[in-house]
């Protein structure tokens, strides 16, 4: 009975490398055998991308400006996080917030982060600020519309028992209202952190010296256009562990709420 489980857990295996061997050889057929002798999509092929990664990690360059971009996006994250989730909170616990604020939170998160690179130029000048500030304009709206949805959702049961056991705001907020949120908070932050990711490329193209972002401007400068594929490579892969760590860190689980958690006040 254990040979169909260990094989249906091995399937998805099978499709995935098939799918990725498919990917690289129509890579490969486009760059190099469809491309003509003198087009410059060869200096694109496959089969360069690997010795530039190996060139850029051996002289030093590639490890560090990978760890600055993962900085930034940190950074970036952390701002998001800490403005977004007490706004999702104000928003989906007060009504009136909530038709007040609308308006102007559907404008502004209509408009594309990097349309804001001008005005963060102007305000923070060149260097780690205004690639904070687009990655914080960027996941902010994931996190708020996620937290509020999250708050919107919690049984008006649970909040009406814990007010009848004396439950102040601030209880009904950390028995109730947290831990029936998380779900969805993880999933705004997830949601956030693939915009931030995104974003975060260009927005190191605003005059940073370092990031991966500054590192395809620089290999495009000096015409070594493997290297711009090969940096390509990297956010790809980079961005697709960062969501897998998301997958499996952020899990989404829901967290029972039991009365007698909210029973801060239950009379003698």
């Amino acid at each position: 009975m254990s040979t169909p489980t260990r094989s249906a857990r091995s399937l998805p295996l099978l499709p995935q490398t098939i799918a990725i061997v498919v990917a690289v050889a129509l890579w490969w057929m486009v760059t190099t055998v469809v491309a003509g002798p003198d087009s410059l999509v060869r200096e694109f092929a496959p089969q360069y991308v690997g010795p530039a990664i190996v060139d850029l990690f051996a002289r030093g360059v590639l490890l560090p400006d990978m760890l600055a971009s993962l900085w930034r996006l940190l950074v970036g994250l952390l701002i998001a996080a800490t403005l977004g989730i007490p706004l999702g909170l104000l928003i989906g616990l007060n009504p009136i917030v909530e038709q007040a604020t609308m308006p102007v939170m559907q404008f502004l998160r209509m408009i594309s982060p990097l349309s804001w690179a001008p005005i963060a130029v102007a305000l923070f000048g060149i260097g780690h600020q205004p690639v904070f500030f687009l990655i914080a304009a960027a996941a902010i709206w994931p996190i708020v519309i996620n937290t509020a949805a999250g708050v919107h959702a919690i049984d008006p049961g649970h909040l009406m028992v814990a007010r009848s056991f004396g439950a102040t705001r601030v209880e009904q907020l950390t028995t109730v209202v947290l831990p029936s949120i998380r779900s969805q908070v993880q999933t705004g932050l997830r949601v956030g952190l693939g915009i931030a990711w995104v974003v975060l490329v260009p927005a190191e193209m605003l005059g940073v010296r370092s990031g991966l972002g500054y590192q395809i401007l620089n290999a495009r400068d000096q015409l070594a256009y493997d290297q711009v594929m090969a940096v390509i490579v990297v956010i790809g892969f980079l961005g697709f562990w960062l969501d897998w760590a998301a997958r499996h860190l952020l899990r989404e689980r829901r967290t029972p709420i039991r009365m007698e958690d909210t029973d801060t006040h239950q009379p003698v």
